[in-house]
């Protein structure tokens, strides 16, 4: 991977002030993994569990392939979301899917996914190393307690589906209703083997194993493409509640539950060949699960807070959409949570492609850091990922928001999508565009926090973050026409970024005897100055191409031709104002390309 010698040129350039050593750990760093975003709602998050932790120092090899692998997930996850969206679209039968297919991801990350993927790894990992056995008596009952306790859960979540849609989707009556019960039912079957496949992660991590971690996903990812173009060709275009069969229902659901089956065999397999055997233990008096559990208590806060906010979203969103709907005597398109859920995928990739690489590299340097008391270190450290990741993702959130439109057109107006509702996933993108820094910065803090051991803290600021998304998800129906409550929640979504980010910058300050503020906030303002002469040319490409004939060919030469060009206008202004984050990434390039 790029980021890690990056990381080190921009460190090189940037001498270190004076030593500030008496930095405390709150806990030992090494009882906290890096748990991800938490917030996923749904499947577009590939990395299950701990898949996404850094390989050690010194594993080149290793951290190749998941680069590559990663990328692999992503852009099969994005071509995942563009099939669906072309067999269900966005009306009430998209809004149902999308309402069936976040409940299991959801239930899984609240009572499991978050223990696995915070406390496991390290606790793992000691075990491997402390225990005279290596740790297999620990894993065997790990093992035996997470498969037990998966086929419980996934048992009673099959029963209760339809009270799980009615916590989720409230507002679904009649024809609509009936079809989000048996999608999610016929969904729900993947709680168990998303588990395994977090577990059989998290396994193969602390053995170095990362590649199948990375590449499993890509697997699930075509077996559901496949799935969506089958009922696309059995169903046809603009299937609706009322026109859908039970049969074809169950075509799309059960070959996305078999992509998700698949996935956690193949890694089930993969740890198989890893030299793993399963024997069944249930003996843990002693195991000393119940104290990295009691570690992991105020991750749950955290996660809990998140996810009630996904559930929050979830409810506006669908009663919105039913709502405009019933308001206008057929269904509307882009009114629910269809439309949010794939903007919120292409929200996403920027975060997942470098924001990752940039915290992958980061969390075993602060934690270094941590170890050795230099709160100075610490502080440069996450001044300098936090700059780097903004000479990339001002100039991508920028041209989001200019792109929006022509490329959700480009990109989704297939099959059943339309292009008015391929329109509205832009313009909900546009408003996501504006939370791409506030989304990135507060992950960022977080991270200071692992390394630092504090759970507690990240916790307890996610609470009053909460508040303000669920009060202002609540409100907008109160205030906003039916039909664009959607385009209005993805402000309440960034509002518990910017809250949060803006409560655990005031915590690190004191801690870490500032943030190194005034340099972040001047980089930030000369990226944002080196990308408007991009971004002028962007727009006027946008609207010059709009005026051409066609419905789809134009948007595509609007992204292609602002985009080159604007990359290019971006890259020479930048190097003109000697933006030194940016030239960090083109020598490195320039390094490269010599070696080739």
């Amino acid at each position: 991977m790029l980021m890690p010698g990056i990381i080190e040129a921009a460190e090189r350039a940037e001498p270190p002030g004076e030593p500030e050593p008496g930095l405390v750990a709150v806990r030992d760093p090494g009882d906290v993994a890096d748990p991800g975003p938490a917030v996923r709602p749904g499947s577009e998050g590939v990395e299950i569990g701990t898949a996404a932790q850094a390989a050690p120092p010194g594993v080149a090899h290793s951290s190749a392939v998941m680069a590559v692998g990663t990328a692999f997930s992503r852009l099969t996850g994005f071509l995942r979301t563009v099939v669906i969206g072309a067999a269900l679209g966005t009306a009430l039968l998209g809004d149902a899917y999308q309402a069936a297919e976040m409940i299991p991801y959801t239930v899984y990350e609240l009572l499991l996914g978050g223990l696995l993927a915070s406390v496991f790894v390290p606790f793992l990992v000691k075990r491997r190393m402390r225990d005279a056995d290596g740790g297999t008596a620990t894993e065997q009952r790990l093992l035996s307690v997470v498969l037990l306790a998966l086929a419980v859960l996934t048992a009673a979540a099959v029963l209760a589906a339809d009270q799980l849609i009615s916590l989720y989707a409230g507002g679904y009556t009649g024809r609509q209703r009936e079809v989000a019960v048996l999608l999610t039912r016929l969904l729900l079957p993947q709680i168990f083997f998303i588990g395994v496949s977090g577990l059989a992660s998290t396994m193969l991590n602390v053995r170095h194993r990362f590649g199948a971690p990375m590449w499993a996903p890509v697997a699930n990812n075509l077996i559901t493409m496949a799935a969506a173009l089958a009922f696309l060709w059995v169903a046809g275009r603009g299937r609706t509640p009322g026109t859908v069969t039970d049969g074809q229902l169950a075509l799309l659901g059960l070959g996305s539950a078999f992509g998700t089956a698949a996935q956690g065999v193949l890694l089930a397999w993969t740890l198989w060949s890893a030299g793993f055997r399963w024997r069944p233990r249930l003996d843990l008096r002693g195991s000393g699960f119940g104290e990295a559990v009691r570690t992991a208590a105020w991750m749950l806060l955290y996660i809990v807070v998140a996810q009630g906010g996904v559930l929050v979203t979830a409810n506006v969103a669908t009663r919105a959409g039913e709502r405009a709907s019933r308001a206008a005597g057929h269904p509307v398109t882009g009114s629910g949570l269809a439309v949010y859920k794939f903007a919120l995928v292409v929200f996403q990739l920027p975060y997942a492609i470098i924001a990752v690489s940039v915290i992958t590299a980061l969390l075993p340097r602060m934690s270094a850091h941590v170890a050795g008391g230099r709160r100075d270190l610490v502080r440069d450290d996450f001044s300098r990922g936090l700059r780097l990741a903004c000479a990339l993702l001002v100039p991508l959130s920028l041209g989001m928001l200019v792109f929006a439109i022509p490329g959700s057109v480009a990109l989704f107006a297939y099959g059943s999508m339309t292009p008015d509702g391929a329109r509205r996933i832009g313009v909900v993108l546009m408003v996501f565009a504006v939370m791409v820094l506030p989304f990135t910065l507060h992950q960022l803090l977080m991270r200071v926090f692992y390394a630092l051991g504090d759970t507690r803290t990240p916790g307890l600021i996610a609470v009053p973050a909460g508040i303000a998304q669920a009060a202002t998800a609540l409100a907008l129906p109160l205030f906003v026409p039916a039909r664009q409550v959607v385009i209005g929640l993805p402000v309440a979504y960034g509002l518990f970024y910017i809250v949060g980010a803006a409560g655990a910058s005031l915590v690190l300050r004191r801690r870490l005897g500032g943030m190194d503020g005034r340099r972040i906030l001047r980089t930030v303002t000369r990226l944002h100055v080196a990308a408007l002469p991009a971004l002028a040319f962007a727009a006027a490409v946008v609207w010059g191409f709009a005026r051409m004939p066609g419905e789809r060919l134009p948007d595509v030469l609007a992204v292609l031709v602002g985009g080159l060009g604007g990359g290019a206008l971006y890259l020479g202004t930048a190097r003109l104002m000697r933006v030194a984050e940016l030239g960090y990434f083109t020598g490195m390039a320039r390094a490269r390309l010599r070696r080739l």
